[in-house]
């Protein structure tokens, strides 16, 4: 299988929930508002046999009137119409802006795409609203075709993605396996956010359950490097794609 990182850039992150861009030649951190997190956002795409996967959209950012993920995909040498499955962990805005497209954002970005969210978080975001989830957003997934709502906490798609809730990082939060011949890719969106999170036991109070969400990066870790997995981080800065001995 082959991993094509999307970076969208880095930024600051306060309680706000606004993210604003960061350029270390340019900006300083103790500037920013304080608690300030800096973080990468960056969706992937997983090339199968099969399928081009996109991890999570990002933010839905523009840049010269294209989303930002658009001209990412364009550069790695893949059009939008070839991504065949939207794998979404969860639908807040730093994960989900992409989704959409247009001014009414009536369109989904990705036409020949099933887009794979749980149901449960689908209603969640609607429910809870402003400033985590942009529902005019995400209007477009409530009705289309192209829309699977998982109603399992767990389960396969296609025989070879394999999904849990885990209800750390948010209540209806979901991770991806993907498993092709002998290898195995870890996607654990804001779970497991970055690798040092995953080496420390660091419990998070933006986390729905900072405590599970802490084991839950600790087990992974563990059985990851044992069995070999590739983990994709998408805040990650330093190290966006790990495996064990790299």
């Amino acid at each position: 299988m082959k991993i094509i990182p999307l970076s969208e850039g880095t930024f600051t992150v306060d309680k706000t929930k606004h993210f604003i861009p960061f350029n270390g030649n340019e900006h300083e951190l103790q500037s920013r508002p304080v608690g300030s997190l800096l973080v990468e956002i960056q969706p992937f795409v997983i090339i199968t046999s099969n399928d081009i996967l996109l991890l999570d959209t990002g933010l839905g950012f523009g840049i010269d009137g294209k989303l930002q993920i658009h001209k990412n995909l364009s550069e790695a040498g893949i059009n939008p119409t070839d991504i065949t499955k939207v794998l979404l962990t969860h639908l807040h805005k730093d994960h989900a802006g992409g989704i959409t497209r247009g001014v009414d954002h009536s369109d989904l970005s990705f036409p020949n795409a099933l887009y794979f969210i749980q149901e449960k978080e689908l209603n969640f975001a609607f429910e809870k609203g402003f400033p985590s989830f942009i529902t005019d957003e995400l209007d477009a997934l409530k009705n289309s075709p192209k829309v699977v709502l998982l109603k399992d906490d767990e389960g396969v798609i296609d025989n070879y993605i394999y999904y849990k809730i885990t209800g750390a990082h948010s209540p209806f939060h979901q991770v991806f396996w993907v498993k092709e011949k002998e290898e195995t890719i870890f996607f654990g969106g804001d779970d497991a956010p970055q690798l040092q999170q995953m080496k420390h036991r660091f419990i998070a109070k933006y986390d729905f359950d900072g405590k599970k969400a802490m084991e839950l990066r600790r087990n992974w870790l563990t059985t990851g490097e044992k069995e070999n997995w590739t983990f994709l981080f998408y805040h990650d800065i330093k190290m966006p794609v790990y495996k064990y001995g790299m």
